[in-house]
């Protein structure tokens, strides 16, 4: 089998970001040599500047396939994840019609993704408040863990669970080994705080923030933890905003308990104090907080409180946002964002004097250790599938409606400034993104836990 090198001065490798070439035979990586090094009869791929960095991992997607294809499917989500320089996407369970809660609705999912996929994917199963019975034969499908919700996730077939009924849960995901994912929101503080907003206007974004407090998640966070110190298992906290939970889980980490935290970028790049009134685009639950807080959970990315970055990728057709009406109580929650997370990142991280090796790490090394594909994904290093972004960190763009890519293209990042531009994705040596287009077949393939 013909080797190929895939050339750059800026690798980024498990050791650090240096100049190199990455060896290919067939879809995994053989080695990573100096430039000197690259055997005679390799076919030599020169990206001279452009970085190389590992294929992006996604651990939090909604693709919404099958049964609501209309807001998103596998087709338009795996197109717009191989532009952001993605090559695995894990799907949340509960977007979808049948939500991923038992083996009839797993092979449900399945069948809708044959050959449907631009990048690699896997699956999460779902907790909901009776399906206890189903979690391991989940498991042993092939499902790479589990999510639930603590307060109503804002749509039907997908119910949250009380204490009592995590509790019935838990005693199954023990036993699996997978870790449980979990919206840390409470419901008593959301229903206390929009119990005082009767008559308030709520085209006005501080209505909004104010009817999800930060000790919502506090709270939850408080109990997650205290479940996890009993039964011992695999807890990981998605999409934080609330950085007044940084302390508690923090001493949670020294505890040694198995807690990971997700933040997402939006959290990361914008602030309440921006959002203009009506401007329900920016709608997502948790909400986006203020400037201080986004600080806050910049340095718990610096001091490894926060293991990694996912997406959060909720899309919805454009008329479920409400834009005519500016109704930020009855707009979907949900941010878009596969294709600009890697240039949302980029140019923030580089404010903050992250490097590279950072933003992979967040993005690409740690969500696939989550998903219990770290042997095979996530790094450049030998023997891990050849999936790679390249990317030119010092380049700027414009966000337009063309770079978006998912199936309705609506953005909070529209018209925004970014840097970073993510030139070509390669899934398993194979080009699946370039200046825009899509070339080949869609090549991408489930990966079972």
């Amino acid at each position: 089998m013909s080797q190929r090198a895939f050339l750059s001065r800026r690798v980024v490798t498990p050791d650090g970001l240096r100049p190199a070439a990455v060896l290919v035979e067939g879809e995994r990586i053989r080695g990573i040599v100096p430039a000197g090094q690259i055997p005679v009869d390799a076919d030599v791929k020169d990206f001279g500047d452009a970085a190389i960095l590992p294929g992006l991992v996604d651990s939090h997607v909604h693709i919404n396939d099958p049964g609501r294809s209309h807001w998103e499917g596998f087709e338009t989500a795996t197109r717009a994840a191989a532009a952001g320089g993605y090559t695995t996407l894990l799907d949340m369970p509960l977007n979808c019609l049948p939500a991923t809660i038992n083996l009839a609705a797993l092979a449900a999912k399945r069948a809708a993704a044959q050959n449907r996929c631009r990048v690699d994917w896997m699956a999460w199963g779902g907790v909901v408040s009776d399906n206890e019975q189903d979690l391991e034969p989940l498991a042993a499908a092939g499902v790479a863990g589990f999510k639930c919700f603590l307060v109503h996730p804002g749509i039907g077939g997908f119910t949250m669970v009380t204490e009592q009924e995590l509790r019935a849960a838990l005693l199954h995901i023990v036993r699996t080994g997978l870790p449980l994912l979990v919206h840390a929101e409470l419901p008593g503080p959301i229903e206390s705080a929009t119990e005082k907003l009767v008559g308030a206007n709520w085209t006005n974004y501080k209505t909004y923030l104010q009817s999800r407090p930060e000790e919502a998640e506090l709270l939850a966070i408080r109990l997650l933890l205290s479940l996890c110190r009993e039964h011992k298992f695999r807890l990981h906290i998605v999409h934080l905003s609330a950085s007044a939970a940084l302390p508690e889980l923090r001493a949670a980490r020294s505890e040694g308990l198995a807690v990971t935290v997700e933040t997402c970028p939006h959290y990361l790049h914008l602030m309440a104090e921006t959002i203009p009134d009506g401007a329900t685009i920016f709608k997502c639950a948790p909400p986006i907080r203020s400037r201080e807080n986004c600080e806050r959970l910049w340095e718990g990315l610096r001091d490894g409180t926060i293991d990694l970055v996912a997406t959060d990728h909720s899309p919805c057709p454009p008329e479920m946002k409400k834009f005519v009406e500016g109704d930020f109580r009855a707009a979907w929650g949900g941010i878009a964002s596969l294709s600009m997370a890697l240039p949302v990142m980029n140019t923030e991280a580089g404010k903050r004097g992250f490097s590279l090796n950072d933003v992979a790490r967040w993005m690409a090394e740690a969500p696939a250790k989550l998903a219990g594909c770290e042997t095979r994904k996530g790094q450049i290093a030998a023997g891990y599938d050849a999936d790679f972004a390249v990317f030119e960190p010092d380049s700027e763009f414009v966000v337009s409606v063309d770079r978006l890519h998912h199936r309705h293209p609506i953005s909070p990042y529209l018209g925004e400034n970014l840097r970073g531009l993510v030139k070509a994705t390669y899934l398993r040596g194979k080009l699946v993104f370039s200046n825009g287009e899509f070339p080949g077949e869609a090549i991408g393939r489930e990966l079972q836990g």
